[in-house]
């Protein structure tokens, strides 16, 4: 594999402490629906899905079928509770803003997420970080989401570059396997899930204090 000249950042669990409010949100909108969703089950099955890959396969699971209309509107139901709990929220890691403008002078960055733009745009804009990222690819904007490697092969198309001279930050096996896949190099992070949930990383790290230019060029 060739030198690593950018890098893609994942979103929720690497840059945003935000897996345990998008739980809290799918919780509120599925007990409305009578359905419970544990955190366990959520950390297991979910984690690495977008929005609707999840409920449509929590709905599956549980029986139900939810025309597009119902599920449109499920969606921009949990969409009005993630904002209002991330408006009075601090979400990003403490060590996010830092490692993000480091990491920026040194070599373009962009993000590949499952979470949807405007949520991304929304809490980049509070910590004054949008113009440090080249891109953003969100749910919905690629075939298909992670594990699926499309969107870590839009990221690298966005950095004109090849897949192999790009490297990944994740924080699950679902977004390990969707960099991998697509042929970057990927470090996994710790914030989520322990090193042993983290197969295939060529790299694991505790904090975003580690992930520097240094542990890069040693990939």
């Amino acid at each position: 594999m060739g030198q690593i000249r950018a890098i893609v950042f994942d979103f929720d669990g690497v840059l945003a402490n935000s897996e345990p409010l998008h739980l809290q949100s799918y919780q509120a909108v599925l007990d409305e629906l009578g359905i419970p969703l544990g955190r366990d089950e959520y950390y297991s099955q979910y984690l690495g899905f977008d929005d609707v890959t999840a409920f449509r396969t929590i709905a599956a699971r549980h029986g139900r079928q939810w025309s597009d209309e119902e599920l449109s509107r499920i969606l921009a139901r949990k969409t009005v509770i993630f904002e209002d709990i991330v408006s009075s929220a601090d979400v990003l890691y403490p060590e996010a803003e830092a490692c993000v403008r480091r990491l920026s002078e040194a070599m373009p960055i962009g993000i590949a997420s499952g979470a949807l733009r405007h949520e991304i745009v929304a809490i980049l804009q509070q910590a004054g970080l949008t113009d440090s990222f080249r891109f953003i690819v969100a749910a919905g904007e690629t075939p298909a989401s992670k594990p699926a490697p499309d969107p870590y092969r839009r990221a690298a198309e966005l950095h004109a570059l090849p897949p192999a001279e790009c490297v990944a930050i994740e924080d699950s096996r679902w977004g390990i396997e969707s960099a991998k896949t697509a042929g970057l190099h990927c470090v996994g992070i710790t914030q989520t899930y322990p090193p042993h949930g983290l197969p295939g990383a060529d790299a694991i790290i505790d904090s975003l204090d580690e992930f520097t230019v240094e542990l890069i060029a040693a990939l």
